[in-house]
């Protein structure tokens, strides 16, 4: 690996693992993945910087790959709770400045931030909350934060704001959310503005607590 600092780590290729590590490749980052079966290493050989046939759970083999170096390792893990519990306390004791793990139930997540795991992911439970809020209301796009408190979503306007500028709908006084841009039919993405104009075929993308923005986008 040209540079471990700037280089990322993916352990395990599975669905979770192998869309991170393409999405990093198409991204330009390095990517260098361990997995345990040889026939993805095969599959995935040519596709990332570099990949590594190794069992993760050991970790004098992750030395051996020089996984320490590494600044940012996601475990992709999700078929074993106890591989991924040892994979990712693995990376820990080699001191991983950044550690990502994916986790498949709430007690598996709790575990894994006990071992000193940085970041804990929920990719199914996030994935099904985010398809719930896009079947039930306007929402077109939708990204949670700060725990499921807060959002960003994209969605056309409610009917009470089409036509009125924003500062003639009080969007934010009325319903506590923030408009903060908006495209009309056959332009590009513009800040919002208290003297824009909002029109049916609009596009928004609105911030706001999750509960305001469930009202906001679930009027018709």
């Amino acid at each position: 690996m040209a540079n471990e600092h700037s280089s990322i780590l993916v352990i395990g290729l599975g669905r979770f693992g192998s869309s991170t590590a393409a999405t990093l490749a198409r991204l330009g980052r390095e990517v260098m993945a361990i997995e345990h079966s040889a026939e993805l290493v095969k599959d995935w050989s040519g596709k990332l910087t570099h990949v590594v046939e190794a069992d993760a759970t050991n970790i004098d083999a992750l030395r051996q790959v020089g996984a320490g170096d590494f600044s940012t390792a996601v475990v992709g893990i999700g078929t074993s709770i106890e591989d991924s519990v040892l994979t990712t306390a693995n990376l820990v004791d080699l001191g991983v400045g950044q550690v990502w793990a994916k986790a498949i139930s709430p007690s598996h997540g709790k575990i894994l931030h006990r071992i000193g795991a940085h970041h804990v992911l929920y990719p199914e439970s996030d994935a099904g909350r985010r398809v719930a809020h896009l079947v039930s209301s306007r929402m077109m796009e939708y990204i949670e934060f700060d725990e499921g408190h807060f959002a960003v979503v994209k969605m056309r306007p409610p009917r009470e704001i089409q036509g009125f500028t924003l500062g003639e709908s009080g969007v934010r006084d009325k319903y506590g959310v923030t408009i903060v841009g908006i495209k009309s039919p056959g332009r590009d993405f513009t800040y919002a503005e208290p003297t824009t104009r909002v029109g049916k075929q609009d596009l928004l993308i609105v911030a706001g607590h999750v509960e305001l923005l469930g009202r906001f986008a679930g009027r018709p």
